[in-house]
């Protein structure tokens, strides 16, 4: 109940605007704006709509009277309420720091790049920082002779062989299937730009001279789950460790094949630690994160649940068992998908382009101006001056430190902060610290805007304003209801066996059994356990023995409870059901133990979970009802009628 809450929490919430008034409580007002931003985000298909709507205005309602009891009852002012709402803003505000059309165009291009593949060849000529010119030229000549060469289709290892005789540095590297974020951006953008065939011209990174050819272009192979149990024998490694490996390996895939669960054998066995914690499983992933070999063996498992046998990687022998795959979306209906690819976008270095665009944009929107005070002169001679004795105390007592140097609609940024900037940059990485107050100065003045629109975004973004309302209120109806209802009638047994015995007929069995449940590993060491039961022994001494291959429970459960509500026949006593085996190898089957007419009475400690259930529903409009007469409540008729159209 408790979640169901929390969700109709998140759909109710919304900002404030200047709208017409809906609906009053006491003096407090919900503008028609606000009513139907939440209407909207949780409607379903309804064939009576003044209905269907005029429900929602009680729910929405009683919604806001619970957030305003939570207020006044200053749940807002708890330092765990305060934390996890300032927590969310950190974690939320980055969203909303970005050029929506430049994050649109992004999103859009890496939706169009990952419907395909491409198999990428590289070759790179590195270049010192600080080489000789002689050096570089070598460089040049030595990347601009291979280029001529592949594209004039001489076979690569000629190609590559000829230029070595310029220049003996040249790399090579065949990089197999690339998609979207598999290379950094600025590589990607060139091997984007080629088609099948193709050579891209010489590219110079801060470190070297580039050049790729796309060899295969593949429509997109989608997204993969899989389990994998890793037996090592890194590269380097003997004959010896290799022999033990593929032995031990193919040991494993015995047991496997036998029915013994991967999971378990994954924690037990397998040399990846981070993935043997979780039975083996890796995260979802697509093309190019793993070799070409790895990724083989992958795309040759044709239904979830199929398992390859043992083969060998540069890390040693692997099993691997598909556990899921997703095709990659060839149109932008799926929302969940480019959800998360937005996401990605937000979180890859390819946004800093548009973030910086965005940011001349904040200096202008927050009409950023430098002060009289934010000279060159005075700014710069109070940064030396605190880099002779760079303590905080010397940061705030310099003349500067108190000034305005930027102001703001509606603030001031002051010299203090400057020269904190100054302190964090002189001692931090080693290009920072060498960058001279200029440098300095130009990267501070977008941070300091950025930092003030930051702390005033609620004013500026109506949609971050209404998820930190969301997320806000949630919490408190939330605490709320904990306080006046759940926790109120959970505790109150009293009470509880009050509204039980005032209410018999509410807490009857319907067809129900003594059962025991058995969830076993295997489906094999459910039918032994099954064989077990049907001669006649203990179900307790069956799971004691089992080493914890099964795990078995009794208790009083109703006939649809076990076998689904449509079954055509009771079960007898001393029956058992068919053994179920669950997509992750484990299996399970019930033993009726003593089969029950319906209509029997529970008892209070059977019904409990449904009492408190039940009390708290009456607790709750109880509440309401003395929330309502407090706060007396008005809705607009006329307008609700012209919404209802």
């Amino acid at each position: 109940m408790k979640k169901i809450y929390w969700l109709i929490a998140l759909g109710f919430c919304s900002g404030s605007t200047y709208a017409q008034t809906l609906i009053h409580y006491g003096n407090n007002t919900i503008s028609k704006d606000d009513f139907l931003k939440a209407y909207n985000k949780n409607k379903t298909a309804a064939e009576d709509k003044e209905k269907a709507m005029r429900e929602y205005v009680d729910l929405y309602t009683n919604f806001k009277l619970k957030v305003k009891a939570a207020e006044e009852a200053k749940l807002d002012t708890l330092p765990q309420i305060q934390f996890d709402v300032n927590n969310f803003r950190q974690q939320i505000i980055e969203n909303y720091l970005s050029n929506e059309k430049g994050i649109d165009r992004l999103v859009d291009e890496a939706f169009t790049r990952l419907q395909r593949d491409k198999h990428v060849l590289h070759y790179s000529v590195p270049v010192a920082a600080g080489a000789k010119p002689e050096d570089t030229l070598s460089a040049y000549k030595a990347i601009q002779e291979l280029y001529t060469a592949l594209k004039n289709n001489t076979a690569p290892e000629k190609a590559l062989q000829a230029a070595r005789a310029t220049n003996a540095n040249i790399r090579n590297s065949d990089l197999g299937y690339i998609t979207a974020f598999t290379i950094p951006y600025e590589y990607e953008n060139i091997v984007y730009g080629l088609k099948n065939g193709e050579v891209s011209k010489p590219y110079r990174s801060k470190t070297a001279w580039h050049i790729f050819k796309v060899t295969e272009d593949r429509p997109s192979i989608g997204r993969w789950r899989i389990a994998q149990i890793l037996i090592a024998a890194p590269a380097g490694s003997g004959e010896e460790v290799k022999t033990a490996a593929a032995k031990q390996a193919e040991k494993l895939y015995s047991q496997l094949i036998n029915g013994d669960n991967f999971g378990n054998l994954a924690k037990e066995f397998s040399n990846d630690r981070i993935s043997s914690y979780n039975g083996g499983e890796l995260p979802e992933f697509s093309t190019g994160t793993y070799n070409s070999d790895f990724e083989r063996q992958v795309f040759a498992l044709k239904n979830d649940g199929d398992m390859s046998a043992p083969f060998p990687t540069e890390f040693g022998y692997h099993i691997i068992k598909r556990m899921g795959f997703r095709a990659t979306p060839t149109d932008k209906s799926d929302e969940v998908f480019m959800s998360d690819l937005r996401q990605k976008i937000l979180k890859d270095p390819r946004v800093n382009t548009e973030k910086e665009i965005f940011t001349k944009e904040i200096i202008a929107k927050t009409g950023m101006k430098k002060t009289k005070e934010a000279n060159e002169k005075a700014l710069f001679s109070n940064a030396d001056s605190l880099m002779n004795y760079p303590t905080e105390a010397r940061t705030k007592s310099l003349p500067i430190s108190n000034k305005n140097i930027l102001t703001f609609k509606e603030g001031a940024t002051k010299g203090s902060e400057w020269l904190a900037y100054v302190r964090e940059s002189r001692s931090g990485t080693e290009n920072t610290a060498a960058a001279s107050n200029k440098e300095l100065w130009d990267k501070f003045v977008p941070i300091a805007a950025v930092n003030y629109y930051k702390s005033k975004l609620e004013e500026y973004n109506p949609d971050f304003r209404f998820q930190m309302q969301e997320f806000r209120e949630g919490n408190l109806l939330f605490e709320i209801m904990e306080r006046n209802v759940w926790s109120k009638a959970s505790n109150d047994t009293a009470g509880l066996i009050k509204y039980y015995n005032a209410h018999p007929e509410n807490y009857k069995w319907a067809s129900s059994a003594d059962v025991l449940i058995f969830n076993c590993g295997t489906s094999k060491a459910a039918e032994e356990a099954m064989t077990a039961l049907k001669k006649g022994r203990n179900w307790r001494s069956i799971a004691n023995e089992s080493s914890g291959t099964l795990q078995a429970d009794s208790g009083r459960y109703e006939i649809s409870q076990i076998t689904g509500a449509n079954q055509a026949n009771t079960p007898v006593k001393d029956t058992y059901t068919a053994i179920v085996t669950n997509i992750d190898g484990t299996a399970t089957f019930v033993k009726y133990v003593t089969v029950y007419p319906a209509n029997q009475q529970r008892s209070f400690e059977d019904s409990r979970g449904l009492v408190i259930n039940d009390y708290q529903q009456l607790l709750e409009q109880q509440w309401i009802a003395e929330l309502r007469k407090k706060y007396p409540v008005r809705v607009n008729e006329s307008l609700l009628k012209e919404l209802v159209k």
